[in-house]
C-alpha cells in the first residue's frame, strides 16, 4: 500500500542511521503514524530492540496497533500491540509498542535505561499535552545521560517544525500530505440557537448538497447525544454514528471501515478524529470550533475539561480531513469575522501540575529541558499540595508513599485516597469515590451534597436508578470503579449501605486542605483547614454539620461557595490526622489595643478551635508577635529619625552604585523578608512596639554591616562635604519609586563655591552631586551637574538679574578667581 510517505522513507532511514534525533513533519493522511514505525523495524542501528511510539489518545493508540498489525497479516499482540489505561495487549514477540502518554511516562520512571527500547516516536506533537511535554523532557534527559544511541523522533501535522528543530539541535524532514482542494464556507447560527440545531441544519445541507459521508466535530459527548437524538428522526437511512474516547472497540472498528452496505454516514466526532484516525469516504466536514480541554480548575482542586474555542491550526486540521479522498467541502460553524488562535497553548500552561511535580520528584530533578516551561507559580503551589499529601519532603524529595502514589498513574489527590483506605470495604469504596470525582455529575439536581452521588450510584447498580439521575452516566462510573478495583487487586464488591461519614473520612486524606470546621457563631459558614473561609447554599443538603471535606468549591471575591462536600466526624479525623491538632500558646499584636495577647490556642492546621487567655507572656513569643506585626504593617511602623534613614538610603544608593561592596540590601523587600535575623533580636524583652528606640533599631539595621564597610560607607557616600567657603554643607540622598537612585543633591549658596570649576562627586568619582545653587536669600537660581559650563553660559545673566537685587553680596565678573564667602560684604564697601 502506497501512503504520501512511502516516498521519503528511505531519506527517513537514513537520517536516523546518523542522527539520534528527527523533527518529522506530516499532515494528516501522509501516513506517518503507520508507516515510519513499520519502514523502522529493519534498521541496523536498532538491533532487534523494540519501538514505542506515544499517541496522545486511547482510540488513536488502539487504531494505530491494529492497522499496523493488519498490514503484517497478524493480530494486534504479535509484532504489533498497544498498552493503554486499564488495557494492554503486548506478548514477548512485540516490537512495535502504541503507547498513551501515562504509560510512556511510568515506563521512563521504572526504568530509566530503557533496557530494550531503542526509539521513542511522539506521533502529534502538536496537540502539545502535558505528558507529551513531559515524555520529550524525561527521553531527552536520558539520552543526555545514559543512552547517547536512542532515537527520538517528534512528529507533528501542524507544529512549527522548524523552531523545534532548532530547538531539539535535530534535522527536520517534511512529507506531503494526500490532500484534495476543500471548499471552506461559514454556516451561521440562528438567534439564540442552539448547537446541535446549528448541526441539524448544516446536516441535512450537506447531505442535499455534497456526495460523502459527513464528519462532523464537536466538543464532547452531551453534544453528540444531543445532535445525534435530533439527526436520526430528520435522515432516514442514513447511518448516525458517533465516535469518542470512550466509545467500544467494536464500535471503533465500525467507524474505520466503509458501510458494508454501502451507505451514507454521519460521524458525529470529538477532536478524537482530528488526527490519527483515517475515516473513509468523508468529503464533508462541519466544524462546531469547539473542544473540551484541560484547564486547572481551583474550585475542584483539578485540570477540569473546558469547552473552548479551537485554534486556527486545528480548524486547518479538521477542514483537511474533507479532501483525503476527493475534493470535498468545510462548513464552520462560526462566523468567519471571528478571529482564532494560530497554535494551542501547551497544556502545561493552563491545567494543574500537581501530577507533573510528582513526577518530577521521583525523577530527581527539574532542571529538565522542557518545549515551554512550566509556569513556576503553579509548579510551587503543587509541591505545596504534594508536602500536605506526603508525597513528597520539604525538601522536595519524593517518599516512599509518593512513590506509590505515582505508580497509580491518577491524580495525587485520589491516589492519596486511595492509599489511606484500611481494608477491601473501604478500599472498594474508594475507588467509586475516585471514579465519581473524575466523572461528569450523574445528578441532574444542584445538590451539594456528594453523598447523593454515591447512593445514587450504589442504587444504580441495584436496578434502581434515581428519576434525577443520568444512568449512562451512572454506567460509565460504575464501569471506572470497577477498573480501578481491577487495578487495586480488589476482590471485594461496593457495599450497599454505609455509615454517614465513611465516605468524608476517605476523601479527607484527598483534600486535607479542605477539611472545614462550622463557624461557632454562623451554621453557614466554615472555615478550611487552609485558613480560607466558605459558605454553604441557603438550601443546602449538609446544613447542620460540624466538619466537612469540601471537594468541590466556586472561588468568589470574599468567602468561596460550597458546590460538592462530605460530612465527616471529628474522632476519625482525629485518629487519621493526629499531627495536624496542636495546642500551644500563641502571642499576636493586637492593632485596636496596641498591645500583645497572650493565648491558648487549639488548632486543626489553620482552624482555630478554642482560645482562652494564658499566663506569663514569653519574651521569645513577644518578640516574634512584635516582628510579625512589622511584617504585617510595614516598616512605616519603626521609629526612624532623618539621620538613619538617610543613613539607610546612602546604603541603598552604593549597593547599586558600586555592586563590589557587597552590600546588604536594604530595601523594603529584603529587609521586611529577613525581619527574623535583624529585628527581631532588638524586641526580646520588649512588650509594646513603640518600646523600641531609634537607637536600638539604628544598632539592629546597622548590625547587617561589617564595621569596615561602615567606615568605607561614610567616606564613599558622605552626609556633608567641605566647599570653597570653608564651610561644611549637607548632602541629601533619595530614592525614586521604584527604589532606584536619584541622584544626591548639594543646595548651597552660589558665593560659597566662587573658584570651584568641576562638579563635586563621590563614590570613587562615579557619581555627580546635583547642585542646587542658591541666592543669598535661599532662593534656587540654577540645578545642574555642569559647575563649569553654569559659570561659562549661564552665571552672567545670573549676576546681571541678582546684583540689583543683592547688592551687599558679591558678584564678581570673573567668579574662577573671586574668593568664595559666605558672608555678605561689609558695609560701606
Amino acid at each position: 500500500m502506497q501512503f504520501p510517505i512511502t516516498a521519503i522513507l528511505p531519506e527517513l532511514r537514513a537520517t536516523l542511521a546518523t542522527h539520534t534525533r528527527l523533527v518529522l513533519e506530516a499532515p494528516p493522511g501522509a501516513g506517518k503514524t503507520t508507516q515510519l514505525p513499520l519502514a523502522l523495524l529493519d534498521a541496523p542501528w536498532l538491533e532487534g530492540r523494540k519501538l514505542l511510539m506515544l499517541e496522545p489518545r486511547r482510540v488513536a493508540a488502539r487504531a494505530a496497533a491494529g492497522f499496523m498489525a493488519a498490514q503484517l497479516g497478524e493480530r494486534v499482540g504479535e509484532t504489533v500491540g498497544y498498552r493503554i489505561r486499564f488495557d494492554n495487549k503486548v506478548s514477548a514477540r512485540t516490537r512495535i509498542e502504541v503507547v498513551t502518554e501515562g504509560i510512556l511516562t511510568r515506563m521512563l520512571q521504572d526504568d530509566p535505561l530503557l533496557e530494550g527500547i531503542g526509539a521513542i516516536l511522539f506521533d502529534e506533537f502538536h496537540e502539545r499535552h502535558l505528558a507529551s511535554d513531559l515524555g520529550l523532557a524525561l527521553a531527552l534527559d536520558v539520552q543526555a545521560s545514559v543512552r547517547d544511541d536512542l532515537r527520538i523522533v517528534v512528529m507533528s501535522a501542524t507544529l512549527d517544525g522548524e523552531s523545534l528543530s532548532r530547538w531539539l539541535d535535530a534535522p527536520r524532514i517534511s512529507s506531503a500530505g494526500r490532500s484534495f482542494p476543500v471548499h471552506v464556507d461559514h454556516f451561521a447560527a440562528r438567534r439564540d440557537e442552539a448547537l446541535e440545531h446549528q448541526v441539524k441544519r448544516a446536516v441535512v445541507d450537506a447531505i442535499a448538497a455534497h456526495p460523502g459521508d459527513v464528519l462532523v466535530f464537536l466538543p464532547g459527548l452531551r453534544e453528540i447525544t444531543a445532535a445525534q437524538r435530533l439527526l436520526e428522526g430528520a435522515l432516514p437511512g442514513i447511518d448516525i454514528l458517533a465516535l469518542h474516547g470512550e466509545l467500544p472497540v467494536e464500535q471503533q472498528s465500525r467507524l474505520l471501515q466503509p458501510d458494508a452496505d454501502g451507505r451514507r454516514r454521519i460521524v458525529l466526532a470529538t477532536n478524537v478524529a482530528e488526527s490519527s484516525l483515517t475515516l473513509p469516504g468523508v468529503r464533508v466536514v462541519i466544524d462546531s470550533g469547539l473542544a473540551r480541554e484541560p484547564r486547572f480548575d481551583p474550585n475542584s482542586g483539578f485540570s477540569r475539561l473546558d469547552t473552548v474555542a479551537i485554534a486556527q491550526s486545528s480548524a486547518d486540521q479538521r477542514a483537511g480531513r474533507a479532501g483525503r479522498v476527493a475534493e470535498g467541502h468545510a462548513y464552520r460553524l462560526w462566523p468567519e469575522s471571528k478571529r482564532l488562535d494560530p497554535q494551542r497553548r501547551p497544556e502545561l500552561s493552563q491545567v494543574d501540575l500537581a501530577a507533573l511535580a510528582l513526577e518530577l520528584a521521583a525523577w530527581g530533578g527539574s532542571d529538565l529541558r522542557f518545549v515551554d516551561a512550566p509556569p513556576p507559580g503553579t509548579l510551587a503551589s503543587a509541591r505545596d499540595l504534594l508536602q500536605r499529601l506526603e508525597a513528597i519532603t520539604p525538601d522536595g524529595h519524593i517518599s516512599e508513599r509518593g512513590r506509590r502514589m505515582l505508580a497509580l498513574g491518577t491524580h495525587p489527590r485520589l491516589a492519596a485516597m486511595l492509599l489511606s483506605a484500611r481494608d477491601n470495604t473501604s478500599r472498594a469504596l474508594a475507588c467509586d469515590l475516585a471514579a465519581l470525582l473524575e466523572a461528569r455529575d450523574p445528578l441532574r439536581s444542584r445538590s451539594d451534597a456528594l453523598a447523593e452521588r454515591w447512593q445514587a450510584l450504589s442504587s444504580f447498580r441495584n436496578g434502581r436508578t434515581p428519576a434525577d439521575a443520568n444512568r449512562s452516566a451512572l454506567a460509565a462510573i460504575d464501569a471506572a470503579a470497577m477498573q480501578w478495583r481491577r487495578r487495586l487487586r480488589i476482590d471485594t464488591a461496593p457495599p450497599a449501605q454505609i455509615a454517614t461519614h465513611e465516605l468524608g473520612a476517605l476523601l479527607a486524606h484527598a483534600y486535607p486542605d479542605r477539611i472545614a470546621r462550622q463557624h461557632p457563631s454562623d451554621p453557614r459558614r466554615y472555615q478550611l483547614s487552609n485558613g480560607r473561609g466558605a459558605r454553604l447554599f441557603d438550601d443546602s443538603a449538609l446544613y447542620g454539620e460540624p466538619w466537612l471535606v469540601i471537594a468541590e468549591l466556586r472561588h468568589e471575591a470574599r468567602e468561596a461557595l460550597i458546590l460538592r462536600a462530605l460530612p465527616v466526624d471529628e474522632r476519625r479525623l482525629r485518629a487519621d490526622f493526629a499531627p495536624h491538632w496542636r495546642e500551644s500558646d500563641e502571642v499576636r499584636w493586637d492593632t485596636a489595643k496596641q498591645a500583645l495577647l497572650s493565648e491558648r490556642i487549639e488548632r486543626f492546621d489553620g482552624i482555630v478551635l478554642s482560645a482562652r487567655p494564658a499566663g506569663k507572656i514569653d519574651p521569645d513569643l513577644a518578640a516574634a508577635a512584635l516582628t510579625e506585626a512589622v511584617r504585617e504593617s510595614g516598616l512605616d511602623l519603626l521609629p526612624w529619625n532623618d539621620t538613619l534613614a538617610q543613613w539607610r538610603i546612602r546604603v541603598q544608593c552604593l549597593h547599586a552604585w558600586m555592586p563590589e561592596l557587597a552590600l546588604p540590601d536594604f530595601s523594603d523587600a529584603a529587609l521586611l523578608a529577613t525581619l527574623d535575623d535583624w529585628l527581631r533580636p532588638a524586641f526580646v524583652s520588649l512588650r509594646r512596639i513603640d518600646a523600641l528606640d531609634t537607637s536600638a533599631l539604628s544598632e539592629a539595621l546597622r548590625g547587617l554591616v561589617d564595621w569596615s564597610l561602615r567606615q568605607r560607607i561614610d567616606a564613599l557616600a558622605p552626609t556633608r562635604t567641605l566647599v570653597p567657603s570653608g564651610l561644611e554643607r549637607t548632602i541629601e540622598y533619595a530614592l525614586h519609586d521604584d527604589g532606584t537612585p536619584a541622584s544626591p543633591v548639594l543646595a548651597v549658596k552660589l558665593q560659597e563655591l566662587f573658584g570651584l570649576a568641576e562638579t563635586p562627586r563621590i563614590a570613587d568619582g562615579r557619581i555627580a552631586l546635583t547642585l542646587h545653587l542658591l541666592s543669598p536669600g535661599g532662593r534656587p537660581l540654577q540645578v545642574t551637574q555642569d559647575l563649569r559650563g553654569f559659570w561659562d553660559r549661564t552665571y552672567p545673566d545670573v549676576k546681571k538679574e541678582m546684583k540689583g537685587r543683592y547688592p551687599r553680596h558679591p558678584w564678581p565678573d570673573d567668579p574662577w578667581n573671586a574668593t568664595a564667602t559666605h558672608r555678605a560684604k561689609p558695609r560701606g564697601t
